[in-house]
């Protein structure tokens, strides 16, 4: 019976002590936030970051977007959209903003699936307030800088989603 007793004792223990690791770790940031250091807000360092430092095509997609969702002008016919880690999170949280370092990438695809560029959105807090803090990103399909920063024409664009984030793809409350 002691033996059955110290078993038991044991098991309970050991179960704790998972349980306690499990919980502690749901707090610890993903291997894709934990490398989200915040490139500088230049298109090199953005395009270094998602491409080379924490490949976005490993990032998830958009909530409720699928691989060549429906497009629009001027983003092309069909879109990958994926998010960084944490702007997923705050995504399915309903924030209403995403947070300081928050990463948006579309692929845009012609109707005939070939690759027309890449659009970028990074939020930097105080980077660019009249925009939201984005900075915008736009490379060619052979990686290289279109435009970048506080793009005019997008700013403009984005402007009549102000209310969501700067958002088109979906709610972000």
């Amino acid at each position: 019976m002691k033996k059955w007793m110290v078993l038991f004792l044991a098991a309970i223990l050991t179960m704790g002590q998972l349980a306690c690791k499990n919980e502690s770790s749901e707090n610890l940031p993903s291997a894709g936030e934990a490398a989200l250091d915040r490139p500088e807000p230049t298109g090199s360092a953005v395009l270094e970051f998602i491409s080379k430092r924490d490949d976005y095509r490993q990032w998830p997609l958009y909530p409720g977007k699928i691989v060549l969702s429906p497009g629009r002008h001027p983003h092309g016919s069909l879109l990958i959209t994926y998010v960084s880690p944490n702007t997923l999170k705050a995504l399915r949280n309903r924030t209403g903003r995403l947070p300081d370092g928050a990463i948006l990438i579309k692929e845009n695809y012609s109707r005939q699936k070939k690759l027309l560029s890449t659009t970028v959105m990074y939020r930097l807090e105080g980077y660019n307030p009249t925009g939201g803090d984005w900075f915008w990103l736009k490379i060619s399909p052979n990686r290289l800088i279109l435009e970048e920063g506080k793009v005019k024409e997008y700013i403009e664009c984005h402007r009549a989603v102000q209310n969501n984030d700067w958002i088109f793809s979906g709610s972000v409350e």
